[in-house]
């Protein structure tokens, strides 16, 4: 499933460092405006205990984990929205992606320039914020004009749409985000057809120095943006992307070591990699044999087909049932046989709804 996160923020706020600490990916990363023009695009893998414990257990040839991609897009400015800077290639880049991570510097450093002057993560999230909802309200403004005619003539799809623009409209005129705002299941349908930018899940990562890693919370502007962004129900996560990117050129076993000598249970990118996975409502399961133990990307509320169509389409056209077993049962068990003697083995239909963490062999014929 290739679903990624846009990585967005103003300039200098450690959005590359970030981001190349995410990848590896080596993008250019500069003390001046605009050292990122073209949209970086990485692959990462998610980190999952379970896929280790599962490989223990199966002990097969190889093991697969799944992946989440990160985009990282230009940095933005003021009048964004009107083209200012590099605004109309960061709108387009922003609007190709399916979450948006929002990094906020809220670290001082005199070597590091600041594009106002000033360390302030408000005044740096309302201007992003700010250049979206204008970039929204017009896209929402044209849209009126061309439904408004038909909703007059008691059009019943253009009055359901109208209503959905106006209630946008208003919301956006009052600075407030498409995500902010509450719409009902048939509503949201009309929501998700217009590709508004506010209207895609967020969370802000708070970018702090690498004496606050340890205490994030004693830093007053990490609790500014928490409030802030609890205004409109996103996660806020703290990272220090200097040291992520320190971390991310060790193994694994330097890299415990390291976190364990920082005093810090899980980086700041593992974090992140999570948050952004379950924003847009990911869940993992599992296949597991000898030849390969495997995570697998899905969305939340999929049908046994449709999550075998996940491994291929050849496997939801001929479904005929889902031998499954949640990662608990499993791992209790010890072994696939001594689950099925527990009874925890199922055989599920095509109108089962997969969980998070089952473990499936798909029986199909083509």
């Amino acid at each position: 499933m290739a679903l990624t996160a846009g990585i967005v923020g103003l300039p200098n706020v450690g959005k590359s460092t970030l981001f190349n600490a995410i990848t590896q990916a080596g993008a250019e990363a500069a003390n001046y405006p605009f050292a990122t023009i073209d949209p970086n695009v990485g692959i990462v893998e998610v980190p999952d205990n379970r896929l280790d414990k599962l490989t223990e257990l199966v002990k097969p040839k190889k093991t697969i984990p799944t992946t989440f991609e990160f985009t990282d897009i230009a940095g933005i400015v003021k009048g964004a929205s009107k083209g200012e800077g590099l605004g109309n290639q960061f709108l387009a880049n922003i609007r190709q992606v399916d979450a948006i991570v929002q990094v906020v510097r809220c670290f001082s450093d005199e070597n590091v320039t600041h594009v106002s002057g000033k360390i302030d993560p408000i005044d740096d999230m309302e201007t992003i914020n700010l250049e979206l909802i204008l970039a929204d309200l017009d896209t929402v403004t044209k849209r009126i004009q061309r439904v408004e005619k038909m909703a007059r003539q008691k059009d019943k799809d253009a009055v359901a749409e109208y209503d959905v623009l106006t209630k946008i409209k208003n919301g956006l005129e009052a600075e407030q985000p498409v995500r902010a705002l509450e719409f009902s299941q048939e509503q949201w349908k009309i929501v998700k057809g217009l590709h508004l930018l506010t209207s895609k899940p967020a969370l802000y990562a708070a970018n702090v120095s690498e004496n606050e890693v340890q205490d994030p919370d004693a830093n007053e502007q990490v609790q500014k943006v928490k409030e802030y962004a609890a205004a409109e129900h996103a996660e806020v996560i703290t990272v220090c992307a200097k040291i992520e990117e320190e971390i991310s050129e060790l193994d694994q076993e330097e890299k415990e070591l390291f976190l364990e000598d920082l005093g810090i249970a899980e980086s700041g990118l593992d974090q992140l990699i999570k948050a952004s996975y379950s924003l847009l409502g990911l869940g993992t399961f599992f296949t597991a044999g000898e030849q390969e133990v495997r995570a697998w990307t899905f969305r939340k509320g999929m049908t046994a087909p449709q999550a075998a169509g996940v491994i291929h389409s050849d496997f939801e056209r001929g479904f005929i049932r889902a031998e499954t077993v949640s990662y608990e049962d499993l791992i209790e068990a010890g072994s696939m046989a001594v689950a099925r003697e527990q009874g925890n083995v199922r055989l599920e239909g095509k109108d089962y709804i997969v969980q998070d963490g089952d473990v499936i062999h798909f029986r199909f014929n083509v």
